[in-house]
């Protein structure tokens, strides 16, 4: 029970004494905080006094930046006045020039009226005199003119037409020899191969197949007829398209060198000999045209051209032709200032329709330039390859040139295995060909039977029976000759009227 009671007695002392520290330490943290309120009021004034002055100072330099302001905008009020002035004196000058101007103006009209009189009463007082009128005149005066140097002119114009002839005809025989001389080129022709050779009989059995069954396969895969009994020795292959003949002839040589020849394996040689021949073709397109220098032709065209590699036409082959043409029409071209590429583009590209004569109807030129349109070429190499024959009318001095090199390559010798014999019965055909129309005088075959010229009887035909005449030989000669490139029907009517005077 005492210690009970000694516990409450502790506890009240140190509740008590608790409160008194506390009182204690209440009071000492007030009075911190009075001493720290009283110093945070003086930094406040301080900070308060210093606003105020920088406020002050502001407001002192916006009023003396007002007035300098109001100063230079016065100033510029007095520069625009003063401007205005100069400007409405300038004005007012002006308006006087130009009052003085319209006066001197009349007076100027005024003169040239009067001297307008003067001129027309001295030139009536002329013609009075004269009794000419001043148009007649004119004309006398040309009239005497013309006849004073008529003669003179007529004489120079001669002189210069004859000069220009003759300087012509020499400038271009040296520019096509000079061009020959340079360009050298291979004398004998290349043929494309239409035979292979058997090594001996027992192959043509292997080729011909059981019941023919491998020169069936044969004939089927690659479009060719194959021909083994007509020449002993060989196998014959013909067909019009000279990319086909090509195939089967690499087909056959592989069949014959492998030993193995039934259908199965044909269709398998074949299609390689298509990969073949087709490399073949477009290798043989760029190389034409990286030869003669040409760039930027179409593909489709490039591969058109390395099919004329496996074309010949009278023995010449015709990749080689034109490429020899090219040649030549880029030094002639050069030589006369024309377009050299264009020149050799159109001369390397002019017998591309020859390469799908046997697909397309037509002359090969013009499918030449239908080709070119279509596959993207320039206009004027287009017309200058379609325009290389005499059918058509060449429009450009490089149609020209393609014209004249196409003639210089087809007909240098060896270039065209065409015998002599061979050559004198076309030029006789083309004459008899003529000679069987009624009312003919006499016909001559002329240039390498490129031109048939026609003398015909004047009483028996008359001039719109000679145009008749000319369309009438040229389809008969169209209907039942071989020839290359075309050939010139010539007609000529010639009427003389002869008298003795005794």
């Amino acid at each position: 029970m005492i210690e009970a009671v000694l516990a409450v007695v502790g506890l009240v002392v140190g509740f008590g004494a608790n409160q008194a520290i506390t009182k204690q330490r209440l009071g000492s943290a007030e009075a911190d905080a009075h001493k720290e309120l009283d110093k945070a009021k003086k930094e406040a004034t301080k900070l308060v006094d210093q606003a105020r002055e920088e406020a002050n100072k502001a407001v002192e330099e916006t009023r003396k930046e007002e007035l300098t302001r109001r100063k230079e905008l016065k100033d510029l009020e007095e520069r625009i006045v003063t401007r205005e002035e100069s400007l409405d004196k300038k004005l007012d000058d002006l308006d006087t020039r130009s009052e003085n101007l319209r006066r001197n103006e009349d007076e100027i009209e005024q003169l040239k009226n009067e001297i307008r009189d003067v001129r027309s009463k001295q030139q009536d007082k002329l013609e009075k005199i004269a009794k000419l009128t001043k148009s007649d005149a004119a004309e006398k005066l040309m009239q005497m003119t013309e006849k004073d140097i008529k003669n003179d002119l007529l004489g120079l114009v001669n002189k210069l037409q004859n000069e220009a002839k003759d300087n012509a005809e020499e400038q271009a025989a040296l520019i096509i020899t000079t061009a020959m001389e340079r360009m050298a080129s291979e004398v004998t022709a290349e043929r494309t191969v239409t035979s292979i050779k058997l090594d001996d009989e027992e192959m043509k059995g292997r080729i011909i197949g059981k019941e023919g069954r491998n020169i069936q396969a044969l004939q089927r895969a690659t479009g060719v007829d194959i021909m083994v009994d007509d020449t002993p020795g060989y196998v014959v292959l013909s067909s019009f398209d000279p990319v086909r003949r090509e195939v089967a002839r690499q087909t056959l040589e592989m069949l014959m060198k492998d030993g193995r020849i039934h259908p199965g394996r044909i269709e398998e040689v074949v299609a390689k000999a298509q990969l073949i021949v087709e490399k073949d073709v477009i290798r043989a397109g760029e190389d034409a045209a990286r030869e003669v220098g040409v760039i930027g032709i179409p593909k489709e065209i490039l591969h058109l051209l390395g099919e004329l590699r496996f074309r010949t036409s009278y023995g010449q082959n015709v990749l080689k032709h034109s490429t020899e043409m090219a040649h030549i029409a880029g030094i002639i071209a050069e030589e006369v200032g024309a377009d050299v590429k264009t020149t050799k583009y159109a001369a390397l590209v002019h017998d591309i329709g020859k390469a799908l004569t046997h697909k397309i109807e037509g002359k090969h030129h013009h499918i030449s330039g239908e080709i070119l349109r279509k596959y993207g070429a320039p206009e004027e190499v287009a017309l200058a390859a379609e325009q290389h024959h005499d059918d058509v009318e060449a429009t450009s001095v490089e149609a020209l040139i393609v014209r004249t090199v196409d003639a210089i390559s087809a007909s240098r010798p060896g270039a065209r295995n065409i015998s002599a014999e061979n050559f004198g019965e076309r030029m006789k055909d083309l004459e008899n060909v003529a000679n069987s129309f009624p009312g003919i005088d006499k016909s001559y075959a002329i240039s390498a039977g490129r031109e048939v010229r026609i003398f015909v009887k004047p009483e028996s035909i008359d001039d719109l029976s000679a145009i008749k005449l000319a369309r009438d030989v040229a389809t008969k000669i169209e209907s039942t000759m071989q020839y290359p490139g075309t050939i010139k029907v010539n007609v000529i009517r010639e009427t003389r009227a002869i008298e003795f005077a005794k």
